[in-house]
């Protein structure tokens, strides 16, 4: 919920992902969201309407709080392991402030790579300050809190699996 970005992380991390699905509508896509866990919003698909929808309901609060990197990219994989299509490509929306999870980020891209399957990451995140909103007796107020992104993890999985190329939203 950091609002380094506008409205925040989260809500920045969807409209890029929305835009996305905008430009791709010939493709299968599919959501996986993850927090300090994960789990699958949308298998693969063709039907971007639902999909975009899905994107809507992505709360945060709904899973355990953290940032399980390597447990996402691992669902994504699980996904798109068996698929018969000419290229399988993962989309990683991230801080890449990896916390949580109990398969490491490295592991994940290793597993992805394997399976042949690139994986794109884009940092959603600042170095620094941001507001944060903290709900009160008061109703919500805001502290600037410390905000990271791992830019070097981001770019080791995009390497990793081939991808030559990796881009950070800053």
């Amino acid at each position: 919920l950091a609002e380094d970005f506008k409205p925040n992380r989260l809500g920045a991390a969807k409209m890029t992902a929305m835009e996305f699905v905008d430009n791709r509508p010939d493709d299968r896509i599919g959501l996986v969201v993850f927090a300090g866990e994960s789990y699958t919003q949308c298998p693969v698909t063709i039907d971007h309407d639902i999909l975009k929808n899905l994107f809507t309901t992505i709360e945060p609060g709904v899973i355990i709080d953290g940032t399980a990197i390597g447990m996402g990219l691992s669902t994504a994989v699980s996904r798109l392991k068996d698929s018969k299509a000419k290229s399988k490509v993962i989309i990683l929306l991230s801080d890449g402030e990896n916390n949580a999870g109990f398969v490491a980020p490295e592991t994940a891209s290793e597993i992805a790579k394997t399976f042949d399957i690139r994986v794109y990451t884009i940092g959603v995140g600042t170095k620094g300050k941001a507001p944060y909103p903290f709900d009160t007796p008061f109703g919500k107020q805001y502290r600037n809190i410390d905000v990271k992104i791992d830019e070097a993890l981001l770019k080791s999985i995009a390497k990793n699996t081939n991808r030559s190329e990796e881009h950070t939203s800053e």
